[in-house]
């Protein structure tokens, strides 16, 4: 596992999110109230991104059919989505959020 510079933490304002390219899977790093989450930009529900969808709490809600992803767990607590997405581990380092990723 290696560590990849996503943005710095003032690109990333509290309710906003940045996206990365990891190995051709996108990646959304949310940051909720100074908490920075990421996981695969997908909904495991219809392919659709996530990126862009409300967050309420810790839960993005994605803007095609409605299913909620929990952030930090990934886990799909609403259908239409029953599978959960990946999380990444984050860590923020001399003003940079990073996220954790296989090698």
């Amino acid at each position: 596992m290696s560590w990849q510079r996503v943005a710095a933490v003032a690109a990333i304002p509290p309710g906003d999110y940045a996206q990365i390219e990891v190995d051709a899977v996108l990646v959304a790093v949310f940051n909720v109230g100074g908490e920075f989450y990421a996981i695969d930009d997908i909904c495991t529900h219809d392919g659709g991104e996530l990126a862009g969808g409300a967050v309420e709490g810790d839960v993005v809600i994605c803007p095609r059919h409605g299913a909620r992803f929990c952030l930090p767990t990934g886990a799909a607590m609403t259908p239409p989505a029953y599978e959960p997405v990946r999380t990444y581990p984050t860590r923020v380092v001399d003003g940079t959020v990073e996220i954790e990723v296989p090698d």
